[in-house]
C-alpha cells in the first residue's frame, strides 16, 4: 500500500520494525569490514602473498639436469646444517648477549631519570634521546661508517694529531662492538619511551608510601618502580631479540669499508640477501629466510618461557 503525500507523489511504504532492525544489524556488521578493507588488501598483497610465494619456492631447487624440481624439505635440512648460516646465527647471539643488556640498561636509566622529575626541560631531553630513532638506519650506518673510517674519520685524524696509530674500529676484532654501538645509539631512545610510558602508570601512592618510609630515590626505583614495569621491560627484550637476529642494514652498508671483517654470511639476513641477489639461489635463500624465522620464534619463546616460570616462582 502506498501513501499519498501532500504534493500527490506516493511516499515509500514504511518498513516494519523487524526488517529495519535486521538492516541496522547488517550495516553494523559490514561497516567495520569496509574500514578494514584497505588494510586487509595491502596486508594480503605485501605480506601474505610474498610469504606464500617464498614458502612455495623454498621447496624447489634448480638442477643442472631437469631444471627446477620439487625437493620437499631438502633446502631446510641443508639450511640447518649450513656452517655459514649457523655461524651467522651464533655470531648474532654473541652480539646480542652484550648489546641488548647495554642498550636496555641505558634506556632504563634514562627513563628513570626522566620519571624522577629531577631534570629540567624534561620534554627537550626526551625528544633529544628519542631523536636518533628518527634517523633512518641507513643514514645512521653511513654517519658511523664515516666516524669509524681509519683513513678519513675524526678519530683517526685526532690520533694522527697526537702521534698515535689510528684506531681500527672496523677490524675483525672490533666489528661487533662497532655495530653494537650504532644499534645502541639508534634504539636506546625507542626503548626508553616504552619504559617511560610504563613508569607513568606506576601509582603515585606507592612512591609516596616509599618516601614516607624513608626510602631514597634509588631505592624507590629499584624496589618499587622496576618490579612494576617488568612486563614492559620483557617486551623490550623480546623486540630486541627479534631485531638482533634480523640485523642487516648496518653490516650491509659497512661491508665496503670492512671487507675483511664482514663477509657475505656475516648475519643470516645478509647471507639470504647474498644467496638471492649475488648467487641467484632464490629457492635456498627463501629456505634460509624461513629457517631464520624459526630461530627467532624459538629464541623469543624460550625467553618468554623462562621469564614466565620465573614470575610463577616469584
Amino acid at each position: 500500500m502506498t501513501v499519498q503525500t501532500g504534493e500527490g507523489r506516493p511516499s515509500p511504504e514504511p518498513k516494519r520494525p523487524g526488517v529495519a532492525a535486521r538492516e541496522r544489524r547488517r550495516r553494523q556488521l559490514i561497516i567495520p569490514y569496509l574500514f578494514l578493507l584497505p588494510f586487509l588488501v595491502l596486508f594480503l598483497l605485501f605480506l601474505v602473498l610474498p610469504l606464500g610465494y617464498a614458502l612455495g619456492i623454498s621447496v624447489f631447487a634448480d638442477r643442472l639436469v631437469g631444471g627446477t624440481v620439487f625437493v620437499g624439505a631438502e633446502n631446510y635440512v641443508r639450511a640447518f646444517t649450513d656452517p655459514a648460516f649457523l655461524g651467522g646465527v651464533r655470531r648474532l647471539l654473541v652480539y646480542g648477549v652484550f648489546q641488548v643488556p647495554i642498550m636496555l640498561g641505558f634506556a632504563l636509566v634514562l627513563a628513570l631519570v626522566l620519571d624522577s622529575g629531577v631534570t629540567w626541560f624534561r620534554t627537550l631531553f626526551r625528544l633529544g634521546f628519542f631523536l636518533p630513532y628518527a634517523v633512518p638506519s641507513v643514514v645512521a650506518a653511513l654517519i658511523w661508517g664515516y666516524l669509524y673510517g681509519q683513513d678519513f674519520g675524526p678519530f683517526a685524524q685526532l690520533a694522527g694529531y697526537l702521534g698515535l696509530p689510528a684506531p681500527d674500529f672496523l677490524s675483525e676484532n672490533w666489528i661487533l662492538p662497532s655495530i653494537a654501538n650504532i644499534v645502541t645509539w639508534e634504539f636506546t631512545g625507542y626503548n626508553m619511551i616504552i619504559l617511560y610510558a610504563a613508569l607513568q602508570a606506576v601509582p603515585g601512592e606507592l612512591r609516596d608510601a616509599g618516601a614516607v618510609d624513608g626510602a631514597k630515590g634509588w631505592q624507590i626505583a629499584l624496589y618499587i618502580k622496576i618490579p612494576l614495569i617488568l612486563p614492559a621491560l620483557f617486551l623490550t627484550v623480546v623486540f630486541s631479540i627479534i631485531g638482533t637476529l634480523q640485523l642487516f642494514n648496518e653490516p650491509q652498508l659497512l661491508q665496503p669499508l670492512a671487507p675483511g671483517a664482514i663477509g657475505q654470511a656475516f648475519s643470516p639476513n645478509l647471507y639470504a640477501y647474498s644467496l638471492a641477489f649475488t648467487n641467484q639461489q632464490y629457492e635456498y635463500s627463501a629456505a634460509i629466510s624461513f629457517a631464520l624465522g624459526a630461530v627467532v620464534v624459538v629464541c623469543s619463546y624460550v625467553f618468554m618461557l623462562v621469564t614466565n616460570r620465573g614470575e610463577a616462582r616469584g
